[in-house]
Parts: structure tokens; sequence; C-alpha cells
């Protein structure tokens, strides 16, 4: 065999490995879609108070494990302290105010009743003196003064029962629980232990406690977040491209490969796929549509977010951030032999990048 025709051979096996090599990614892309776009990830609460104070202890350690409930920090409570104890001396106040009126009620009913008794004594006399002066048997004088007394003593039982009216409305409701003014102070009471509860801040789920700056004698503004708290909860996102996902649904079987365990497969299964992206959501910002514009004949694909979780998760710690690629696998038995080689290909290779 001359160099030329063994030159020509290897220009043959080139070609039709290259041609196999391609066909391969693009049916595997179909069929047995991969990704390397992929990391977990956790729940990052910012933890902040919701009142301001001066720190005063650091309960818990940078990267230590908490659990639900627990103490992390807590903001000096003697000035929340006091007003709980001002909001409970405003409540004994009320109270006292309320017996007081009780019995400027009393007084008042006391004063109407008194005052309907004069002046239906009066309003008698008046009618006694007006058949005597029809009879011409009183003097003008005596007749129009006990008209006048009369119309006097009703005026003063009005003014009686308009200040009394006035202490009931006043007083409100005789039942502490409808009682509009021992509501009030009792709500004072209630917000007032409420924000001494609120200067001992406490995890509101378990999680690791991570990148902690804060030291005691920090000045606390409620609202400002001061630790990071990672949630235990793991999620892995993977994105793929929109015509590989056409195949897959939420439940469809997936293989994981960390790399930070390399040579080591994982199950999963997809748990959700999102329903867009930031690139399809808009604004109504008053401004006019801006088209995008490209010069490649065939663009660059969409990727889509798919949200997957292990079979076993249990004694597996990845921290949030972590690099992953993700294998999903077929129905085929065949096909999904091949997916498996292939996630497994690409973890040993873990081992070198």
């Amino acid at each position: 065999m001359t160099p030329d025709q063994k030159f020509a051979r290897w220009i043959k096996i080139s070609s039709a490995v290259f041609l196999i090599i391609f066909a391969y990614f693009l049916i595997a892309d179909f069929v047995m879609p991969l990704t390397p776009q992929s990391m977990v990830t956790r729940v990052v609460t910012k933890v902040s108070t919701r009142v301001n104070g001066q720190i005063i202890a650091i309960d818990v350690k940078n990267n230590q494990l908490v659990h639900k409930g627990d103490v992390l920090f807590e903001v000096d409570p003697k000035p929340y302290q006091l007003a709980v104890e001002k909001a409970k001396i405003n409540l004994d106040l009320v109270k006292q105010k309320n017996a007081q009126l009780d019995s400027s009620i009393m007084a008042a009913q006391a004063t109407v009743q008194a005052q309907r008794i004069v002046m239906e004594q009066k309003q008698r006399e008046a009618h006694r003196l007006s058949r005597l002066f029809k009879r011409s048997g009183t003097s003008r004088q005596q007749f129009d003064d006990a008209n006048s007394i009369a119309v006097a003593a009703q005026a003063n039982l009005q003014a009686a029962q308009a200040k009394l009216k006035e202490l009931q409305v006043s007083r409100g409701a005789l039942d502490d629980d409808n009682n509009v003014s021992i509501r009030a102070a009792r709500n004072q009471l209630e917000q007032a232990k409420l924000n001494l509860k609120y200067t001992k801040i406490v995890a509101d789920h378990d999680g690791a406690v991570t990148n902690l700056q804060l030291e005691p004698g920090t000045y606390a503004t409620a609202g400002t977040p001061l630790i990071a708290l990672v949630a235990d909860n793991m999620d892995i996102i993977a994105d793929f491209r929109e015509k590989s996902l056409r195949h897959y649904t939420v439940g469809d079987h997936a293989e994981v490969s960390f790399d930070s365990k390399p040579g080591q497969i994982f199950d999963a299964r997809i748990v959700s796929i999102d329903a867009g992206v930031s690139a399809g959501q808009f604004d109504a910002n008053g401004r006019l549509a801006t088209p995008s514009s490209s010069n490649r004949w065939v663009r660059d694909a969409q990727r889509m977010r798919v949200h997957l979780a292990l079979v076993n998760p249990h004694d597996m710690h990845f921290n949030t951030g972590a690099k992953a690629t993700v294998q999903l696998i077929p129905d085929n038995g065949l096909v999904a032999m091949f997916a498996r080689l292939q996630i497994r290909f690409i973890s040993l290779l873990h081992y070198i990048y």
C-alpha cells in the first residue's frame, strides 16, 4: 500500500469517526440530555432583628448547626422590660379610672333621680297654681314664678341626664373584654411583651450559621440583616436546552455527579420545571419594545431551569453552590444504558479536573 493510499485510508477513518461522534452527540442531546450547568442551592435566610437595640450576647458560632427555635443572639432587653412595666402601669391606671367613672356614674344616676323628683314636684305645683289662677285664687306673680321654677327643674334634669350620658360614654362597655380603654391598654401591653420577646432572635428553621461577622456591642437596627442562616433542605438546579426537555416531565429519573465526589453517581428525580426565565419577563415601564438582534444564522438555544431532588438524600451534605452534572435517564432500556455510561464517564473525569 502506497503512502498516498495509507493517508487516504486514515482520512476516511477519521471522517467516519467524526461522523459517528457527531451523530452520537446529536442523538444524545435529543434522547438522553446531559448538562454541566448544575449546582446545589439551599434557602439562605437573612436574619435580622424586629427591634432596635445593642447586641449583648451571641449564642452561636460561625458554621454552627442550629435547630428551629434556637437562640442566635440577644438584644439588650432592659428598655423593653421597662416598656412592659409601663404598659402594666397604664393598664392599672385605666382600670382605676374606670372604677372612678363607675362611682361618678352612680352619683350622676342619683342626681338624675333627685332632679326628676324635683321636676315632677315643681310641675305639680305649677299645675295646681294654674287651676287656682284660672279661678282667681292666686296672683299672676305666683303663677309665673311656679312655671319658671318648673321649667328650671326640667332643665336641671336634662343637664343631669347629659352629664350621666357623658360619663357613660367615657366609661364605655362595663365588660372589660369589650371596654375600648382596657382593650387599648391591653393591646399596648401585649405589644410591649412581644417586643421584649423579639429581643431574643431565634432560628426560623434548621440550618447552619455562616459568614458570622457579628460582635457584642453592635447596635442592631430593625430589618437590617445580621446573620445568614443556610437551610438544610437541598435543591439541585440544572439548566437544559428547551428541545432537550420535550420528552421529560416531573417525576422522571435522573442521575447526578458532583464535582466534590468524583466517581460517585446519585439517583435523583425531577421535582419541578420553572415556568419561565428572566428573558421572558417584561415590566410595564412605559418604554417602547427593544427587539433582540443577532447576526448569527443559528441563535443560541434558550435554557430552562429544572429542579431535582436526590432519591436518598440521607447523610449526603453538599454546600450551597456546589457544582454538579445532571444526566436525564430515558425510559428506553438500551438508551438508558448509554445515558448511565455517559454520566459515569463524566464522573470519572472529575478526578482530573
